[in-house]
């Protein structure tokens, strides 16, 4: 069984974070309104599948209301919350998803030791 996040081909048009926004609610049903991306954390990953060139680009994101339910398309099982330690565990083989991660961890505590930015217009922007 592999382990994925959302994600998903950038559509004639679209922007790469409107691209998230969709691909997320196509695969999780969470809209742009169940989310509050974080200023300053984004990560782009660059790899090879079958000699295929991928790159994929990730946000920080909160869920707004932890009690939102999760509605997955027919691409995933299921999903679930977990630990920064035992998300990592599962992503063992995926060395730069898990680097995304710690990276992600270490953003969020430095928001904690200081006033965070945070985007609460949910718009379509560069700066994120």
């Amino acid at each position: 069984m592999g382990q994925a996040t959302s994600k998903g081909h950038v559509d004639p048009g679209e922007t790469e974070i409107e691209t998230a926004y969709r691909e997320t609610q196509e695969e999780a049903g969470l809209t742009r309104h169940h989310l509050r991306i974080i200023d300053g954390f984004k990560k782009t990953l660059n790899y090879e599948v079958s000699g295929i060139h991928k790159r994929v680009v990730y946000w920080l994101s909160e869920l707004m209301d932890p009690n939102t339910s999760i509605t997955l398309s027919d691409e995933h099982i299921r999903f679930e919350w977990r630990q920064l330690d035992k998300a990592l565990e599962l992503i063992s083989r995926f060395e730069n998803m898990q680097e995304t991660l710690k990276e992600a961890e270490e953003f969020i505590k430095t928001l904690q030791q200081s006033p965070a930015t945070v985007n609460n217009t949910n718009t379509d922007t560069d700066n994120i």
